[in-house]
């Protein structure tokens, strides 16, 4: 009798047991080659929302080819848990551009982009996003303009997965005149574009003077991973005088983190005006950072 017989019979609880161990151990896994690829393709079938996540780990990290279809499976089942298929769609855009021959499962997504069905467009879009994958970068600008606002946020995603420099202009474009939500998801994800820093810092420092507070809020968080704080103290202490109070407690985290003690204390009186501040968590970060500066 073949191997694959045998795993044929076993029963459920055996079969998760076994996954569970080649999930826990990889060199197992790896020792068991193609049977291992085999049980742990079975066991997605009855493996609980956990499991799957970490059987999609192991057979998207060593057997790509053999999980590219049966990870389309599981993300276009309208039977299977949200949660999953959203796993399977970014697991998809992850071993996307180490296929060998992966242009009938970019055909699949395309198609799957233009469906009737939100959540179809919408894991579709996703795990259609990866590096250079350029075909896919005219239906994910048309997904920018979709019915439905998540769908619009993936494509922001998944455009800038492509890791393509052209696509900067567009999405600056949809920043300005684009709903809320996708000015937002746009923000956080222009840092992607390390070869464009410069003209993305001065985007960031653009949309700190927004009228909305939250496109404020949103341009200020982005601002302090790709720039030094030292680097733009006067913009923080700009920030100080903002109206939403995230923005002001922000600006003071990052302007005490970053300045000397010393340099501190050429803004002492603005620290203290904190102490009056309606915002009770900044009163209370304010008391502290003139604790630590006495």
């Amino acid at each position: 009798m073949k191997k694959s017989h045998v795993i044929e019979l076993e029963p459920k609880a055996r079969i998760l047991e076994r996954a569970k161990k080649y999930v826990e151990s990889v060199e197992s896994f790896l020792d068991d080659g193609d049977q291992g690829v085999a049980l742990l393709l079975r066991a997605m079938k009855h493996a609980d929302r956990d499991l799957k996540r970490e059987i999609m780990f192991v057979l998207g990290t060593f057997a790509k080819e053999e999980f590219a279809w049966p990870l389309y499976d599981l993300m276009t089942d309208p039977l299977e848990l949200p949660e999953v298929r959203n796993d399977a769609a970014i697991q998809l855009s992850v071993i996307g551009p180490f296929l060998k021959e992966p242009q009938p499962l970019i055909d699949r997504l395309l198609k799957e982009a233009n469906s009737s069905d939100v959540e179809r467009r919408l894991h579709a879009t996703f795990a259609l996003g990866w590096k250079e994958n350029c075909q896919a970068a005219i239906p994910l600008i048309e997904r920018l303009y979709d019915g439905d606002v998540q769908v619009q946020q993936t494509a922001v995603n998944a455009l800038c997965n492509l890791k393509d420099d052209r696509i900067l202009n567009l999405l600056l474009d949809r920043l300005e005149h684009g709903p809320l939500e996708q000015k937002r998801t746009i923000l956080f994800n222009l840092w992607r574009f390390d070869s464009k820093g410069e003209r993305v810092k001065e985007v960031y420092l653009k949309y700190l003077e927004h009228e909305n507070s939250d496109i404020r809020f949103n341009a200020l968080v982005c601002l302090g991973p790709i720039t030094g704080s030292r680097d733009y103290i006067e913009v923080y202490r700009k920030c100080l005088k903002d109206k939403d109070g995230r923005t002001r407690e922000l600006a003071l985290k990052r302007l005490a983190e970053e300045t000397e003690s010393a340099d501190l204390t050429s803004f002492r009186p603005e620290i203290e005006a904190f102490l009056n501040d309606p915002d009770m968590n900044i009163k209370k970060l304010a008391l502290e950072i003139l604790r630590k500066d006495s």
